[in-house]
């Protein structure tokens, strides 16, 4: 999969070590233990945690913990989030990072929005949503405007003094699904999960009312990466947590 191996050209050597955060249902978790790495995946809900652990391989170690839980002590040769790092506190959220990974390890994060194709299935869409929800999109943690090139986590690494080396790269896709499975994905997205049960479960049926069978998406992929520093100034003391 072309964004596995653009972390793993961005690492430059073999990594056998990783942390997960955030890992859901494991989508990500299956990826990266398939080329061997041994995955340790924490996930801080308990059912989804559950249903992660039925479809990993040996090689990766599940843990009910958020971020903010994990203790610094084994370092890892990658820390990655996929679509979960907004969940994490901000505070010293950079800090810890570096704390759990290896001088010279790599931090990966990567997600983006799935957006309707077909501009009248979205309008539809956004009318049968809009009692409950005006967007459905996660707005920048930082207040980066979206037409600027460099977009969160991206800008918050640059300003980190734990990292360097921040890239940012996009992998287009385009995907089909039943509408089932667009109401599933939509079961995982924040802003609905925010939503009161009993509100979450209309909105889903008004959505559902307006879907055709099979739903034409853009699900790109923005891949962020950075370097933990290995430098002197820096190495001689423990990050701040």
């Amino acid at each position: 999969m072309e964004l596995l191996d653009l972390v793993m050209a961005y690492a430059g050597h073999p990594v056998r070590t990783a942390l997960e955060i955030g890992a859901g249902t494991g989508k990500a978790t299956r990826l990266f233990a398939r080329r061997g790495i041994a995955v340790t995946a924490t996930e801080p809900d308990g059912s989804m945690l559950a249903e992660l652990r039925k479809h990993v391989p040996a090689n990766v170690s599940a843990v009910q913990a958020a971020f903010e839980d994990v203790r610094p002590g084994e370092r890892y040769g990658l820390v990655y989030a996929a679509a979960a790092l907004h969940w994490t506190n901000p505070q010293n959220r950079w800090s810890r990072m570096a704390a759990l990974l290896e001088p010279g390890g790599v931090f990966a994060s990567f997600g983006g929005p799935f957006r309707l194709a077909d501009p009248a299935v979205a309008d539809a869409v956004r009318t049968a949503r809009a009692a409950f929800l005006e967007s459905d999109e996660i707005p920048s943690p930082d207040g980066t405007p979206p037409e600027q090139e460099m977009q969160w986590p991206g800008t918050e690494l640059q300003r980190s003094e734990w990292f360097t080396d921040v890239q940012q790269a996009l992998i287009e896709r385009h995907v089909t699904m039943s509408a089932d499975d667009y109401i599933g994905h939509l079961s995982t997205v924040s802003a609905y999960l925010v939503l009161p049960l009993p509100d979450r479960q209309q909105v889903f049926s008004r959505i559902m009312r307006v879907l055709p069978p099979r739903v034409e998406m853009t699900a790109d992929i923005t891949l962020h990466l950075a370097r933990r520093r290995y430098t002197a100034h820096l190495d001689h003391r423990a990050p701040r947590l």
